[in-house]
């Protein structure tokens, strides 16, 4: 199996995971003298199965990802750090670029003028970049992901 296989198993488990705390949620409690349309013990056993395999597969990703060579000098797993650093990045630039570049609406002349103290064009210019990097390296962490088997 592929990292990119297990990597699309986990996202299924953790779907799953997910539509089973809403059924069993809705099947905790019901009226007296009625029946849950779902026995929640049992959703809660396949819960416990899903979480299983979750605790065998999650870490053979990690392993696998710390194995796994981009390239002579980066793991999968530091590329994998980088790209969560650029998304963070990204966010800050784009939110400040937000606040700087508001719209102002004024009634009056006597209003107050909200003066922008971010260069706003340099910082899309340097969002635009860190954009274009992300793109990349998730393209080479998806190559890496098809490329390279789970340990086991």
């Amino acid at each position: 199996m592929k990292i990119a296989e297990a990597l699309i198993e986990r996202a299924d488990l953790q779907k799953r995971i997910h539509q089973l705390q809403d059924r069993i949620q809705l099947n905790a409690r019901s009226q007296e003298n009625e029946a849950p349309s779902e026995d929640p013990l049992d959703l809660m056993a396949e819960l416990d199965q899903i979480f299983a395999r979750m605790d065998d597969l999650v870490p053979r990703i990690h392993h696998s990802n710390s194995a796994a060579r981009l390239d002579a000098r980066r793991t999968l797993t530091d590329a994998l750090a980088h790209r969560e650093i650029l998304d963070l990045r990204l966010t800050q630039y784009r939110s400040a670029i937000a606040a700087a570049s508001s719209a102002q609406a004024r009634q009056t002349r006597s209003e107050l003028r909200w003066v922008s103290h971010l260069p706003v064009r340099e910082l899309q210019a340097q969002t635009d970049t860190l954009a274009q990097e992300r793109r990349k390296l998730e393209t080479e962490i998806q190559q890496a992901n098809w490329q390279h088997d789970l340990l086991e």
